[in-house]
């Protein structure tokens, strides 16, 4: 699938039926509100973001739950099972180069900002 514009995942969410929408919005806004470097397309059926290549995916499959899950691409890398610093424990890993990050609403994710930009910020720091 080629990379879609920012309008074409704003369009993409509008157009999802799901009961968490503003909580989809907010993770989405905060991500784009990381860094300057972060962009976005529709990649994987899904709201994808990128800097130098792909490293977080919404996983929307789930009417109770939104999942980011943070990745390091294509390519396989690992990391090291410390390089991620999360005090709070809101990373579950799923494997040496993916992990997860779940919401169940708006309120959750905006409680949570400062430690998930503290985790985007880190993750992309490390991207290959």
């Amino acid at each position: 699938m080629s990379n879609a514009t920012t309008t074409d995942v704003a369009a993409f969410i509008e157009a999802l039926d799901h009961p968490l929408a503003p909580a989809i919005h907010a993770l989405r806004a905060l991500l784009l509100a990381v860094d300057p470097s972060i962009g976005e397309a529709v990649k994987w059926n899904a709201p994808s973001f990128h800097t130098s290549g792909h490293f977080a995916t919404m996983q929307l499959r789930r009417p109770d739950v939104v999942r980011l899950v943070l990745h390091l691409g294509t390519k396989k890398h690992s990391l090291p099972a410390d390089a991620i610093a999360d005090p709070d424990g809101l990373l579950t890993w799923l494997a040496p180069d993916r992990a997860l990050l779940e919401f169940r609403d708006a309120a959750e994710l905006e409680a949570r900002q400062a430690a998930v930009v503290a985790l985007v910020r880190q993750w992309i720091a490390l991207l290959p």
